[in-house]
């Protein structure tokens, strides 16, 4: 279960208590929490798997300033790459999603100024939720994967199972005489390992390297080169680039794990770069969450 004290420690004494006191009154709280969203002079939504809770309190632009300064720990120009990229990442895996006035040059976001919105994230591991696809995914024959894409709508778990799926053939699968897996993950968005300070928050096995903040298809192709993957992983691929580098890599006899937004076999198509992987057979499961 969450430890609320964990995510709420960074605000303002006054909201800090408040919440607080929320989490003590409504168990569910701690249980079923996924989002804390403040917003500048709107009241704060705490976002449950059940329902929403509003509470009647309207956030200050000076509190959202002194929560960022505090999830900063006091250095805000230290963060300033994660914040253009428009969130954090705390201790624990909690990732704090980041709005205001963009500052744009040569088309890329150098700044975040006039701070109007943060929306607190709860990670919420879940270890042994991709068991049922196991069997779908590991090809016992030749003790690997297959080449597997999972496929969900957004916000149905495919990332949670894309980080268990890691977690397991990383450490080896003995129910299924599966040995573990030199696995390498390109973690975007920081969504996957969740990592804090360099340090993985979330389980993703003794046998994994991350990289973190780099596109994908830069990042497969720096892991290929530099760490000698057995098996690689990615989430929410779809551009030119990634696929490129996605069918270097299988061609060179490396094993992926990806995942994409969609709900059927039409949005597959609809992607004309991962329908060309599956078309070419580089793709060789696809598993509809």
């Amino acid at each position: 279960m969450l430890n609320i004290d964990e995510v709420i420690k960074y605000f303002p004494n006054q909201l800090y208590q408040l919440l607080k006191n929320v989490s003590l009154q409504n168990q569910a709280v701690e249980s079923s929490l996924q989002e804390i969203r403040i917003r500048v002079n709107r009241p704060i939504i705490l976002k449950l798997r059940q329902a929403d809770i509003l509470i009647d309190y309207k956030i200050t632009q000076t509190e959202i300033l002194q929560t960022l300064e505090r999830l900063c720990e006091n250095s805000i120009y230290a963060y300033k790459n994660q914040i253009c990229n428009g969130y954090l990442t705390i201790k624990g895996g909690h990732r704090i999603g980041i709005t205001g006035t963009a500052v744009v040059d040569n088309e890329k976001i150098i700044n975040l100024k006039y701070i109007t919105s943060l929306n607190f994230r709860i990670a919420r591991q879940i270890l042994g939720c991709c068991n049922k696809f196991l069997k779908e995914i590991i090809n016992n024959e030749d003790n690997t994967i297959y080449n597997t894409l999972l496929v969900s709508p957004p916000g149905k778990g495919k990332t949670t199972i894309l980080r268990d799926v890691i977690r397991r053939i990383s450490n080896g699968v003995e129910e299924m005489n599966f040995t573990g897996k030199t696995c390498a993950v390109v973690d975007e968005r920081g969504e996957i390992a969740a990592m804090y300070k360099g340090v993985p928050q979330n389980d993703i096995g003794i046998r994994t390297d991350v990289i973190e903040n780099i596109s994908k298809s830069k990042g497969i192709k720096m892991l290929i080169r530099s760490m000698a993957p057995e098996i690689i992983a990615c989430d929410e691929i779809g551009s030119k680039e990634d696929v490129e580098a996605i069918s270097q890599a299988t061609i060179s006899g490396v094993k992926g794990i990806f995942t994409m937004h969609g709900k059927n076999i039409n949005d597959i198509k609809q992607n004309k770069y991962i329908n060309t992987l599956v078309e070419n057979k580089q793709i060789e499961k696809i598993i509809f969450i």
